[in-house]
């Protein structure tokens, strides 16, 4: 019973913590970021399948009202764990940016059926393997955009 009354207490304690800071700001849109470590002498492998891919599908995204924004960023890897090569996509929510959506994941396979010249999503999948050779997942991560409100 104690340790019940002690949760249901520090649930409550950490939502007012939450409400309190929602007073400072606005909640945004969503990024969902991926970090990227390229293989030794890949970096420019891995640039090129990007421009030769990714621009064109995530502009068609963007376009269809699947994202709002997408940004590629590179830095000097920190350690050989760090990645070189981060790329984000905005949503307008967690909602639009994790739960899935029937209608949305439609119009994603059209994207990717008409730039690959295929719908077989097994024959796209083979086609876009080439990307494995040039870099590794670091980790992804999802971080809502903020907007400060005035200081009183």
């Amino acid at each position: 019973m104690k340790l019940s009354t002690l949760v249901v207490g520090l649930c409550v304690l950490a939502s007012i913590g939450i409400a309190s800071a929602q007073e400072h700001y606005t909640e945004g849109p969503v990024w969902s970021c991926s970090s990227y470590r390229t293989k030794q002498g890949h970096t420019d492998d891995y640039l090129l399948y990007l421009r030769s891919h990714y621009l064109a599908t995530t502009a068609e995204s963007k376009k269809q009202g699947l994202t709002l924004d997408s940004k590629i960023f590179m830095q000097e890897p920190a350690s050989p764990a760090d990645w070189d090569i981060m790329i984000c996509t905005l949503f307008p929510s967690y909602g639009k940016a994790m739960d899935y959506n029937a209608a949305d994941e439609e119009k994603s396979k059209a994207i990717q059926g008409k730039h690959w010249g295929t719908m077989d999503e097994k024959k796209q999948d083979e086609m876009a393997a080439q990307r494995y050779a040039f870099r590794d997942l670091v980790g992804t991560k999802y971080v809502r955009e903020v907007m400060l409100k005035p200081a009183p």
